[in-house]
C-alpha cells in the first residue's frame, strides 16, 4: 500500500504557492498518492508531479478520460453529458471532428480585430487615470466576451454566468459546484433550443447545431449541451488567469516590465514563459487508470483516477532549469500548459491571441501601470491557478 500524502495538512500555504510542496513530492518520486485538500478531504487520487512523466501520462491511452472505467460518470457527465474532456477514442475522435472543423486557426486569426475591439473598449472605460481590480475591469470580461459572441451567448446572461462558471472552475464547496453545473445544463439546454427555433446565426453554437459529417454523423442535443459547457468553461476562465498571471509576473518585475515595453517582440516570450511559470491550468483534469500504469517506481492499480499536474512539471528542474525563476529569455518549448496528446487544448491559439493584444493593448494605454496592493487571494480548487483580485492604478 503507497505511502498517503495529505495535501489538506499544507493549509490555505497550498493554495497560495504550491510549487514548493510539488517540489518537496518530486524529490521523493513522480507519482504519490494522496488525499485532496478540503472540501474534497474524501477524494484520494494519484498524482503525478515529473515532467516527462507528466507528459507520458498525458499521452497514454491507459489512463482513460471516461469515468466509466471505474463505473461512474462525474459530475460534468451526469448533469451535462460527455464532452471532449470526458470521451476516449473513437468518441473523442468523432467528437474533435465534428467541432475542429468549426474551430480552424482561419477562424481565430479572423477574430483578431474584433478582440482588438473588444479590448479597446474595455480600456476607454477604464479612463486615463485611475484605480481598478484588474480581473473584474479586464482580465475576465475581455474573454468572457469574446466566447460569449463567438458561441453566441446573449449578452443578458453573462453576470449570472461568470457566478456559476466560478464556481465550476473554483468550487467553494462539493453542493455549490454540483448546484452551478446543474444550473449551467438549465441555461444551456435553454439556449441550444432557441437557437434550433430561430433563423440560421453566424455563431459557433449555431453552426455546431447544423454542422454534419461527411458519413451524415451530427452531435445529439446531450452532446451539444456538453460542448458549450465545455467551451464557455474553457474557452474564457483559462484566459483569464493567463493576461492576469502574466500582468501580476510583469508588474512585480519592473526589469522585466521595462523591457517589454522598449521591445512588445517580446510579449510572445512573455506569454509562454507565463505559461510554463504560472499557468491558468494547475492540474489537468482527471484521467482513470484502464489498466495497471507504472510510473517511476510506483505501480497504480487499475480503476484509479490520476491528476497529471502541469503546474509541478513546468517547475521541474530536470526539464527547466532555475523553474521558480521567471525568465521570458529561455527556451519554453514543451511546456504542458495546454496538455499533449489527443487532448491538446484546441483553444490554444485564441488564447494566445487574446493574452497577445490585451498585454500589448494595456501596457501602451496605462505605461505607468503599476501594483496599487497585494494581488490576491488565489482561487480554491487545485484545477485553475489565478488570483480573484489584481489591484492595479495607472
Amino acid at each position: 500500500m503507497a505511502e498517503i500524502v495529505d495535501l489538506g495538512t499544507y493549509g490555505e500555504q497550498f493554495t497560495k504557492d504550491p510549487y514548493p510542496v510539488y517540489a518537496e513530492l518530486r524529490g521523493r518520486g513522480p507519482a504519490h498518492f494522496v488525499r485532496l485538500a478540503p472540501p474534497y478531504q474524501e477524494a484520494y487520487v494519484w498524482l503525478i508531479v515529473g515532467y516527462e512523466e507528466a507528459r507520458a501520462a498525458l499521452n497514454d491511452p491507459r489512463l482513460a478520460k471516461s469515468p466509466s472505467v471505474i463505473g461512474g460518470a462525474g459530475l460534468d457527465g451526469d448533469l451535462i453529458g460527455t464532452h471532449l474532456l470526458l470521451a476516449d477514442p473513437p468518441q473523442h475522435t468523432r467528437l474533435r471532428k465534428l467541432v475542429a472543423r468549426e474551430f480552424t486557426a482561419r477562424r481565430v486569426e479572423a477574430l483578431a480585430p474584433r478582440v482588438q475591439a473588444i479590448t479597446d473598449q474595455l480600456l476607454d472605460a477604464m479612463g486615463s487615470r485611475g484605480r481598478a481590480n484588474l480581473i473584474d475591469t479586464f482580465a475576465f470580461p475581455l474573454p468572457l466576451t469574446v466566447i460569449c459572441e463567438l458561441l453566441g451567448v446573449p449578452a443578458m446572461d453573462r453576470e449570472a454566468f461568470r457566478a456559476m462558471s466560478n464556481e465550476v472552475v473554483a468550487p467553494t464547496g462539493v453542493e455549490a459546484e454540483a448546484a452551478a453545473v446543474a444550473q449551467l445544463a438549465a441555461y444551456l439546454n435553454e439556449l441550444i433550443e432557441d437557437k434550433r427555433c430561430s433563423a440560421p446565426a453566424d455563431d459557433l453554437l449555431s453552426a455546431l447545431i447544423r454542422t454534419t459529417a461527411e458519413d451524415g454523423d451530427q452531435l445529439s442535443a446531450d452532446e451539444l449541451r456538453a460542448m458549450a459547457f465545455l467551451l464557455l468553461i474553457a474557452g474564457h476562465e483559462t484566459t483569464v488567469n493567463l493576461i492576469g498571471n502574466a500582468v501580476h509576473a510583469l508588474l512585480t518585475r519592473p526589469g522585466e516590465l521595462d523591457a517589454v515595453r522598449a521591445d512588445f517582440g517580446r510579449l510572445d516570450a512573455v506569454i509562454e514563459e507565463t505559461l510554463r511559470y504560472e499557468g491558468p491550468v494547475e492540474n489537468a483534469t482527471f484521467r482513470f487508470t484502464a489498466e495497471p500504469v507504472t510510473i517511476g517506481e510506483v505501480t497504480i492499480p487499475q480503476g484509479h483516477a490520476v491528476l497529471v499536474s502541469l503546474a509541478a512539471a513546468g517547475h521541474d528542474p530536470a526539464r527547466f532549469p532555475e523553474p521558480d525563476r521567471f525568465d521570458p529569455d529561455r527556451s519554453t518549448q514543451g511546456h504542458l500548459a495546454f496538455g499533449h496528446g489527443i487532448h491538446f487544448c484546441m483553444g490554444a491559439p485564441l488564447a494566445r491571441l487574446e493574452a497577445r493584444i490585451a498585454l500589448r493593448s494595456l501596457l501602451e494605454r496605462c505605461p505607468d501601470l503599476s501594483l496599487d496592493g497585494t494581488p490576491g487571494p488565489w482561487l480554491p480548487g487545485m484545477l485553475v491557478r489565478g488570483v480573484r483580485k489584481l489591484p492595479v492604478k495607472w
